[in-house]
């Protein structure tokens, strides 16, 4: 057990549920305030400079800051990383979504912060914005469903994995020529904001545990154990139960019982069916 899945038992309880909807409010919110007083977002951004003298709302105030400009792509755009954040919430849990979005936030925080102590530049502000924490959404869950199909631009059809390496070497060429001109300064934000993608994934040891496929095994494993549990004949419940005979434990305490690896499915059987039954398929 890693100390993500440790912290998880313990305050797993704690975790904010439906975050993707979250998300795409203070989107809707910051594209509200760009059409009504526009001014106003110069009042919200990740300024280091301004927050060590007393605007301590712009540690906040700046994920309401607009990615991109508002258009009918970008529309598009927020009802798909919704879609996808939803997915990802459901096949990690809301606990383990919950740290990887906030670490990005927490690590972009960080990195506008060291760019000031780094530059002492004032208007640094407006190079962090949650771009590319929408970005790394989109990378994670290209990791998680390597094979899902989508259409690009809804006309070509294009697995997920494949994306990812596009978009993964574009984000790659840009901060290559960010430094190769001397404007290290935009590449900062980039690795801010992707650390958390980095690290969540580079830094965990059994990453096939996030399979979608491993995923849906566990939960037809939880469902048939909990079948297997209640006896009808008894009304008891038990541990095993043979899926030829219907006999458990109780019927004979000397029974063993094993599941078959070569079965589609978790399908268990006693010991005088193990060798002996069809496999499913």
């Amino acid at each position: 057990m890693n100390f993500l899945d440790k912290m998880e038992r313990k305050y797993g309880r704690y975790a904010l549920k439906n975050l993707p909807m979250f998300i795409i409010a203070t989107y809707v919110a910051g594209y509200v305030l760009e059409l009504l007083t526009p001014e106003m977002l110069g009042y919200l951004t990740l300024e280091p400079y301004y927050i060590l003298h007393g605007q301590v709302w712009r540690l906040v105030t700046w994920i309401l800051i607009p990615p991109s400009s508002l258009d009918i792509f970008t529309i598009i755009m927020l009802f798909f990383y919704f879609s996808i954040g939803q997915t990802l919430e459901r096949t990690w849990g809301s606990f383990k979504f919950d740290v990887y979005i906030f670490s990005g936030l927490i690590f972009t925080v960080i990195g506008a912060f060291l760019l000031y102590g780094m530059t002492g530049y004032i208007g640094i502000g407006m190079l962090f914005t949650t771009y590319y924490i929408n970005m790394s959404i989109f990378l994670a869950f290209a990791l998680t469903y390597p094979d899902m199909q989508v259409m690009l631009y809804f006309i070509i059809p294009i697995k997920m994995k494949w994306m990812a390496g596009v978009y993964g070497a574009i984000i790659l060429y840009n901060m290559i020529s960010y430094i190769r001109v001397g404007l290290w300064v935009m590449a900062v934000p980039i690795v801010a904001s992707l650390l958390n993608f980095v690290l969540f994934f580079f830094s965990t040891r059994n990453m096939q545990r996030y399979n979608p496929k491993e995923v849906h095994r566990r939960r037809e494993f939880k469902k048939a154990m909990a079948q297997s549990r209640v006896n009808p004949a008894t009304g008891g419940i038990t541990k095993h139960k043979c899926a030829i005979c219907g006999r458990t434990e109780k019927d004979d305490p000397n029974l063993e019982f094993r599941f078959c690896s070569k079965c589609n499915g978790n399908y268990e059987y006693c010991q005088d069916h193990l060798f002996t039954h069809q496999h499913v398929k």
